[in-house]
Parts: C-alpha cells; sequence; structure tokens
C-alpha cells in the first residue's frame, strides 16, 4: 500500500471513530439509573483525558519543535479563542449541534497535521491517528446525544451524517500529505491552533458534563485515557 493510500485509509479510520461513538450513544441502554449516570461521565471523561493526551504528548511538543515561544502562544492563544466565538455564534444562534462543531473543528486540523505528520516520516504519525480516533468516539457519543435531543434529528440520519462527515478526515489529510509536507511552520501553526482549540473544548464542554455528584469512578475515565495515550507514545518511540 502506498503512503498516500494508508493516510486515506488511516484517518477515514479516525474519522469513522465518530459514528462508532454514536452507535454506543443509540444503542446504550443500562438498566440501572446510577450505572447509566456513570457510564456516560465516564465517556466523557474518557475523552477528556484523551483530548488531553493528544495536546499534551503530540500536538505541542510537535507545534513548539518548529516555531520561536511567541509565534508558538500565538498559534495556542488564536485557536482557543477561535473556538470560543464559535461557541458563542452557535449559542446565539440557538442551535443543537455545538458538540457537533467543536468535534469537526478538532478533526479537520487535527487530519491536516496527520497528513503532514505522514509526509515528513514522523514517528508520531500513528499515534496522533490512534488519539485522533480514541477521542472521536466519546465525542461522538456527546454529539449524538445532543443532536438526538431535538426532535429535529432521527437517530438514522445523525449516524449516517457522522459517516459522511468521516469522510472529510482523507480530504484535510490529503491537503497536509501533499501541500504543507514542506512548510513545518505552518503545520506547527495547525498543530498549535488545534492545540488551542481543544483546551478551550476540554473545560467548557467534557470536563463540566464529566462532573457527577457523590461518584468517584467517572474521572478515573479521564486518567485512562491519558494513560492510553502516554502507552502509545511510549511504544512508538521505544
Amino acid at each position: 500500500m502506498s503512503l498516500l493510500l494508508t493516510v486515506l485509509a488511516t484517518t477515514l479510520l479516525a474519522g469513522l471513530a465518530m459514528p462508532l461513538g454514536a452507535l454506543i450513544a443509540h444503542f446504550e441502554n443500562v438498566s440501572s439509573e446510577w450505572l447509566e449516570q456513570e457510564f456516560r461521565h465516564s465517556v466523557m471523561a474518557f475523552g477528556g483525558g484523551a483530548l488531553l493526551s493528544a495536546v499534551a504528548l503530540v500536538l505541542v511538543p510537535e507545534g513548539i519543535a518548529h516555531l520561536d515561544p511567541l509565534s508558538a502562544c500565538m498559534w495556542l492563544m488564536v485557536g482557543g479563542l477561535s473556538f470560543m466565538a464559535l461557541d458563542i455564534y452557535l449559542n446565539k444562534i440557538d442551535t443543537p449541534a455545538t458538540q457537533l462543531a467543536a468535534m469537526l473543528a478538532d478533526f479537520i486540523p487535527e487530519s491536516i497535521a496527520l497528513g503532514a505528520a505522514f509526509a515528513t516520516g514522523s514517528n508520531n504519525a500513528f499515534l496522533l491517528a490512534a488519539l485522533i480516533a480514541l477521542q472521536n468516539v466519546p465525542e461522538g457519543f456527546s454529539a449524538y446525544r445532543e443532536l438526538n435531543a431535538s426532535s429535529a434529528y432521527r437517530p438514522q440520519k445523525i449516524i449516517i451524517m457522522f459517516c459522511l462527515m468521516a469522510v472529510l478526515g482523507p480530504i484535510a489529510a490529503m491537503s497536509g500529505y501533499l501541500w504543507l509536507s514542506e512548510s513545518p511552520k505552518v503545520i506547527a501553526a495547525v498543530m498549535l491552533f488545534a492545540s488551542g482549540g481543544i483546551l478551550y473544548s476540554i473545560f467548557q464542554d467534557l470536563a463540566p458534563q464529566a462532573k457527577l455528584e457523590n461518584r468517584w469512578a467517572p474521572p478515573m475515565g479521564a486518567v485512562f485515557g491519558f494513560g492510553l495515550g502516554m502507552l502509545g507514545l511510549m511504544l512508538t518511540t521505544s
């Protein structure tokens, strides 16, 4: 298999984690109410841990390696501010798709960075793909529940829509692979932009939803998600 086909297939599989998360939410049927609550909150915490590991172990270390400190901080702040502006806009138009927008806003720049990582032969390319997939499952789970709460979206339509959105990953990755592999500073800026947006999303959306009164298991989901990312880094760099 050529490297380009590897990039497309890997990014598509990472994107298909979104409808997988939606399917889990669709068929979720836990008989015990307290267990159902713990499960949902643990999934959200796991997503936060996976997102944080992507930022701390791959995106930021790769990004700051090619930019001066001022530029690196600037792109991180721009990413956070951009996600905040999107959040404010979606809130003003009162759409039930805030989680969906946040999921896509993460997925597309990460896919661009993933394509460039494969083109430059980065050892972290497969790790980044795995972390994207890990975070897309709980994000798909959350976005499905948000959209399903609105009568305007049928479950089958939501899942099909998520499957179609997975195709955006290979398109974005191909652009990074073909056109940005010779521009390490641009890729670094994309990674740090995505990092700022992800950090905003973690503390705006995922972390508050993971909190459950008088329950202590959900936060371990975050530890588990980050631990998987750390294990992946150690395996790929050993």
